[in-house]
């Protein structure tokens, strides 16, 4: 009886595994890749110009992708697996973040040096805050009352309060600043920092750097290694980085700060996404056109899988 629960059970884990999409924002061919759990290709989703970061609602019924070349955020129905709607935005957006209820889209737009928030439901822009030149990375607090911004130009993090909707302070980081984590209790914000080839660490309640990680790689220049892409891992233990054009993710103690493991990818890893139990990374690789798969429990590289043609963000939905 219990071999054949244990039988049960494995054989419905790996049908859960097998129902798992991973959906990659392809910028050149401007559709989102779907792939299975094990990088298999099942599908295409046409969407607007340049797909670039990807977010699903709050339901996961919906993937909401920003378009840089045709300025809008597109709305994909998962089901049907097409674009059903798109919102006009600012010129070249970037990357965006939503609030908590999913109703407002709060988006870097480049060209405008601006952070701007729209509504979702009416498609109407709501306001827009100035910003050092290219903002890109966006994060939103769990409350939705701050929001900080990253701009390449200035080397600088934004705070921006949401209720005041200005710009309260500036945190200075390292050179170019590009993406945004928050740990799991929102005591620190980890920073990535493309031309130091470094992450910096706020803390949340003096908006201050309390700390900075360099990476080094052996038989490698400091100027080769160039940090975009980081996510914490699901149980918050560990913080994954891309380190772009050293072609490696580098897995490092969300408490010691220490580096454990890099794992060599595609070209220009950039961009991140875990499964729901945190077992796998799938890795975006802008330069070689694929996606690796890394197993995280033994930081190795398990394969890599075309993704179209310059891959940017990916989702997993499990």
């Amino acid at each position: 009886m219990r071999k054949t629960m244990i039988t049960a059970w494995l054989l419905c884990s790996t049908c859960l595994s097998a129902q798992a999409q991973v959906y990659v924002s392809s910028e050149k061919d401007h559709q989102i890749l779907v792939l299975d759990a094990q990088g298999q290709a099942s599908g295409r989703i046409a969407v607007c110009k340049r797909p670039r970061d990807m977010k699903f609602n709050t339901a996961r019924t919906e993937i909401l992708v920003i378009c840089g070349d045709s300025n809008q955020l597109g709305v994909v129905d998962l089901a049907k697996q097409i674009m059903t709607r798109t919102v006009s935005l600012g010129d070249s957006p970037e990357m965006f973040a939503l609030s908590a209820d999913g109703k407002i889209a709060y988006v870097s737009i480049e060209d405008e040096n601006a952070l701007s928030a729209y509504d979702l439901k009416s498609g109407k822009a709501l306001f827009s805050i100035k910003t050092g030149g290219e903002p890109e990375g966006v994060l939103v607090t769990p409350d939705g009352l701050t929001a900080y911004v990253t701009s390449e130009v200035a080397n600088v993090v934004h705070q921006v309060d949401l209720k005041q909707r200005k710009v309260v302070k500036n945190i200075k980081l390292g050179q170019r600043p590009r993406r945004l984590a928050l740990s799991p209790d929102g005591r620190e914000l980890w920073v990535s920092n493309e031309l130091s080839a470094s992450v910096s660490v706020v803390d949340t309640a003096s908006s201050t750097v309390k700390d900075t990680i360099n990476f080094k790689l052996t038989g490698m220049r400091s100027t080769d290694i160039t940090p975009v892409g980081l996510s914490f891992s699901p149980d918050g233990a560990s913080v994954w980085v891309g380190l772009g054009k050293a072609n490696h993710v580098a897995r490092i103690d969300a408490s010691s700060r220490k580096v454990l493991a890099t794992v060599l990818v595609g070209k220009r890893a950039w961009g991140l996404g875990f499964n729901k139990s945190g077992s796998q990374l799938y890795v975006t690789n802008g330069m070689s056109d694929d996606v690796t798969l890394v197993d995280t429990a033994q930081a190795k590289a398990v394969r890599s899988v075309p993704a179209g043609r310059v891959p940017h963000s990916v989702l997993v939905r499990d």
